[in-house]
């Protein structure tokens, strides 16, 4: 793995210098990773993880690096010297990938020495923000489509590392292949593609173009039809050629529309392959498509078996940005946790103070209820009644008779080595299809969704009430 030590803000830097100096950069903090509510984010699914904790177990400071660092002349000899020995050192609690996650909630919590806390910030929010955001828009789009949706992005990613990584989130979030060969290879995901419109240009005529496909793949012949006209002349040719394949012992796989009205090509092509016999043979469309345009050729009554999106996949194109954030949740003196909180004029960006634990509560049907976020240590008794109630609108409250409470957050790193065994990504996955299907659809629908339950327990919200109350930060 790459050595991303100084993937960074300089402000870590220079604030690790002055902890340096007031002797406080070995003093424990806890940072909490969480995101704040938007009109476009319904759900989350929790991505990245596995790169968070490769990046902890390689952090250092190489000689480049640190002479780097020198030539910037903001740092004292005595602070290079001590990064030149640094290596992270601390614990991180995180949840699963795939894990449904919400507002608010802190879905990753690290603990270290200040200094290696502060300086980790950066990095940490770039994986967990990008690929969180990419696996929640790929998870939209496969609901909207009802499955089978590659991921084509990579020539519209805003960077190799955001193709490549993007790739890895949309798998995820519920895709079933890439057209990405890098990803394909460092990640074990299927690779799927067939043709440019360039490859028919290049020959005489399309017919000529589709046999010689058909000639190089004749197992796996998906023909993209709509290079001239898709269906006076692509259409007609593909099964001409299909026919040719057939006869020949071989069964053609089937095509492709990239443009024009989506709708009416794909049902007027499903009778045209239906009629000549071919009534196995797909039809995938791509062509800038995303869940509301996927949702609304469905409801057009498209006759298109499998989707390819780029663009608006792996830029999340309504949503560039997840917004989460890392805040300082306390720091230890002594061994004894003093809560930090931030405050603000803005009640949603008042955080929640101290060291937790995040529970999902599931009803006695087993449906999810509530997450319900707890103080470090308390316990969440399933014998007893549980009271939930809104953390600002306290009147809003309900009563659970019966409940399974089950913590969504797991050790991802312990004394700076990764603890969790390295799956697959259909591992990941197959955990997001299970949970969600425990989600009523009103949470997780794309339009007007009921807004699901994050609560605090009694202790939590008196504390922060009371940290509030006093306008103290510290």
């Amino acid at each position: 793995m790459r050595n991303l030590t100084l993937l960074t803000d300089l402000y870590e830097l220079t604030m690790g210098q002055g902890y340096f100096n007031e002797g406080r950069h070995e003093e424990i903090a806890v940072f909490d990773v969480f995101f704040r509510p938007h009109d476009l984010i319904t759900y989350s699914v929790a991505a990245g993880m596995e790169q968070v904790a490769e990046y902890l177990e390689n952090l250092h400071f190489s000689e480049d690096d640190l002479a780097y660092l020198r030539s910037l002349g903001c740092f004292s000899e005595d602070f290079l010297a001590y990064l030149a020995a640094l290596r992270f050192t601390g614990d991180v609690t995180a949840v699963r990938e795939g894990e449904i996650v919400f507002p608010y909630e802190p879905i990753l919590s690290v603990k270290a020495p200040m200094i290696q806390a502060q300086l980790v910030e950066t990095a940490i929010l770039t994986f967990v923000n990008h690929q969180t955001l990419i696996a929640t828009k790929a998870a939209k789009i496969v609901d909207a489509a009802g499955g089978g949706v590659m991921e084509f992005g990579l020539r519209r990613a805003q960077g190799a590392d955001a193709g490549i990584y993007g790739a890895r989130a949309a798998m995820i979030g519920g895709c079933v292949g890439t057209s990405n060969v890098y990803a394909g290879k460092l990640f074990s995901i299927p690779v799927s593609g067939t043709m440019a419109h360039s490859w028919v240009m290049n020959f005489e005529s399309e017919l000529e173009a589709f046999r010689a496909y058909a000639r190089s793949f004749p197992d796996n012949c998906l023909l993209l039809v709509d290079t001239y006209d898709t269906l006076r002349s692509g259409v007609p040719h593909a099964i001409e050629v299909f026919k040719e394949l057939r006869a020949a012992g071989h069964e053609p796989k089937g095509i492709r529309l990239d443009s024009g009205d989506l709708a009416y090509l794909s049902k007027k092509a499903r009778k045209m392959l239906d009629a000549a016999g071919f009534e196995n043979a797909v039809i995938c469309a791509s062509g800038d498509l995303d869940e509301y345009s996927i949702s609304s050729l469905k409801e057009q009554g498209a006759k298109i078996d499998s989707w390819g999106v780029g663009t608006k996949l792996i830029t999340s194109a309504d949503l560039p940005a997840l917004g989460g954030v890392y805040k300082l949740a306390a720091v230890f003196e002594n061994g004894r946790e003093i809560p930090k909180i931030k405050l603000s004029d803005t009640t949603e960006k008042i955080t929640n103070p101290g060291e937790k634990e995040v529970y999902r509560i599931y009803d006695e049907s087993g449906m999810a209820a509530a997450d319900y976020i707890v103080r470090k240590g308390e316990t969440v008794d399933e014998g007893s009644p549980l009271e939930l109630f809104h953390p600002v609108e306290t009147w809003k409250r309900m009563t659970l008779e019966r409940f399974h409470a089950r913590n969504l957050r797991e050790p991802l790193v312990e004394g700076g080595k990764a603890v969790r065994e390295k799956l697959p990504l259909s591992a990941h996955a197959e955990r997001f299809r299970a949970e969600k299907a425990k989600f009523w659809e009103e949470y997780t629908r794309r339009d007007l969704p009921h807004i699901y339950k994050v609560d605090l327990s009694p202790a939590l919200h008196a504390l922060k009430t009371e940290m509030v109350r006093r306008g103290k930060g510290n």
